[in-house]
C-alpha cells in the first residue's frame, strides 16, 4: 500500500506497516504453506505497482478562475413593496455577532424559507427572491467568520464551511489525469506549490474544465480523516496560482480517457544532476487539438478545407473582408495545432472589419 495521507494508520488512504513487515508476512505464510505441503519454498518475486510508482510523478496545474460568496452585494434600501421577511433578513445580515451567530443562522434559514414560499405562490417576484439569496449568503458569510474562531463547531453549522466553499476551476481534466479520484474516490495529496510564506485564507473545492458535473474534487486529506474543502490562498487577478496533485504515480494518465477531447498533458522528466540539484532531462509534448480529433476519426485537412470553402463563399457574398478572412483561417489553423488545455495570453482574432449582422461569428 501507499501512505497517501501521511497518517501511517489503517485508514483507506494510508499504510500502517513498513515494506519489511509486508515482506516478512508474505514470506512467513508462504513458507508455512510449503512446510505443510512438504515442498521446497520458492523464490518469491512480487511487483506492488502503486508502492513502486506512487512517488514517480505529480500533476501541476493552474487555477484559472474562482467563484465565491465573498462579493455578495445587496442594496441597503428596499422597495416599499418588499416583504417583511426580506427586511428582517437584510437587518440580520449586518447584525451577526459572536453571541448570536447560531440564533442568526436559524433565523436566516427560516426567513429564506418563508420568502421562497412567497415566491412559489406568486406573491413576490424573481428580483425579490434574488435579493433573499444575497442577504442569506451574506448572513452565512458573517456566521462563518465567527465559527472559524471556535474550537468546537455546533453540529448544525458543521456543513456551512462546505456550503460556503469557493469553487476553484483548475486547468485539467479529472477524467484524463486523475481518473481514480472520480472512479474510486482515491485521495491524492493536493497542495499549492508557491506562496508558502502566506497563510491560506480561503476554503475551496476544485472543478475541472470539462462540462461534466462529476469533474470535481470535494474530498481532501485532513488531520482526522477526510475533509470537504481545501485551504487555498486568495487568487490575485492576473497572477498565476499553481496546485500540485502528488503521488499520482504512473497509472493515472494512462488509465484516463479523452473526456471532452482533453488529451495527454505536457510532461517534464526531472532528475538530480551531478551536483544534487534538480535537472530537467526531457520534455514530452502533450496532445495537440488535431491529434485528439484524429482519435475521433476527424481529419484536420478536411476540417480546414470545409472552413476555407465557407470563408470563400462569405467573401463572394461580401459578408467578410479579405483581411479578416485570412485572420480567421490563420486563427483556425493555429487552434488545430494548439494544446487541448487552456493557455494564458492565447492569441485572439482581430475583428476590426467584420461587418455587422455577419453570420460568421468570432470563435471563442
Amino acid at each position: 500500500g501507499v501512505d497517501y495521507d501521511g497518517s501511517l494508520s489503517d485508514f483507506d488512504s494510508s499504510r500502517n506497516y513498513s515494506i519489511q513487515e509486508y515482506a516478512n508476512d508474505v514470506v512467513f505464510h508462504l513458507v508455512e504453506a510449503c512446510r505443510e505441503a512438504e515442498i521446497a519454498a520458492p523464490a518469491v518475486v512480487t511487483e506492488s505497482g502503486r508502492a513502486l510508482t506512487a512517488h514517480h510523478s505529480l500533476l501541476v496545474t493552474d487555477v484559472i478562475g474562482v467563484s465565491d460568496f465573498s462579493s455578495q452585494e445587496a442594496p441597503n434600501e428596499l422597495p416599499d413593496a418588499a416583504p417583511e421577511t426580506l427586511r428582517y433578513l437584510r437587518d440580520l445580515s449586518v447584525s451577526v455577532t459572536s453571541e448570536n451567530y447560531q440564533e442568526s443562522y436559524h433565523d436566516a434559514l427560516q426567513l429564506r424559507e418563508e420568502t421562497l414560499t412567497l415566491f412559489n405562490v406568486g406573491q413576490v417576484d424573481l428580483e425579490t427572491r434574488a435579493l433573499c439569496e444575497e442577504y442569506y449568503w451574506r448572513t452565512c458569510n458573517e456566521i462563518l467568520r465567527e465559527t472559524r474562531k471556535l474550537e468546537f463547531v455546533p453540529d448544525d453549522l458543521k456543513d456551512l464551511e462546505r456550503d460556503m466553499a469557493d469553487m476553484a476551476y483548475i486547468n485539467c481534466s479529472i477524467f484524463q489525469s486523475m481518473p481514480d479520484s472520480w472512479a474510486i474516490h482515491q485521495l491524492f495529496p493536493v497542495v499549492p506549490i508557491h506562496r508558502h510564506n502566506e497563510e491560506p485564507t480561503r476554503r475551496a473545492i476544485l472543478g475541472d474544465i470539462t462540462c461534466d458535473s462529476d469533474g470535481k474534487i470535494d474530498r481532501f486529506i485532513g488531520l482526522h480523516g477526510v475533509k470537504n474543502t481545501l485551504e487555498l490562498h486568495h487568487k490575485e487577478p492576473g497572477k498565476p496560482y499553481y496546485l500540485a496533485f502528488c503521488l499520482i504515480g504512473a497509472y493515472q494518465e494512462i488509465m484516463g480517457d479523452i473526456h471532452n477531447l482533453l488529451g495527454d498533458t505536457n510532461a517534464v522528466h526531472v532528475g538530480l544532476g551531478d551536483t544534487g540539484k534538480p535537472r530537467i532531462s526531457h520534455v514530452v509534448r502533450g496532445d495537440r487539438v488535431k491529434e485528439v480529433l484524429s482519435y475521433m476519426a476527424y481529419d484536420d485537412r478536411e476540417l480546414q478545407n470545409n472552413v476555407r470553402r465557407r470563408i470563400e463563399a462569405a467573401i463572394e457574398q461580401d459578408r467578410i473582408s479579405f483581411e479578416d478572412a485570412a485572420a480567421l483561417m490563420a486563427h483556425y489553423e493555429q487552434g488545430l495545432r494548439g494544446y487541448t488545455y487552456l493557455r494564458e495570453n492565447a492569441p485572439s482574432l482581430p475583428a476590426s472589419n467584420i461587418k455587422k449582422n455577419n453570420p460568421i461569428k468570432e470563435p471563442k
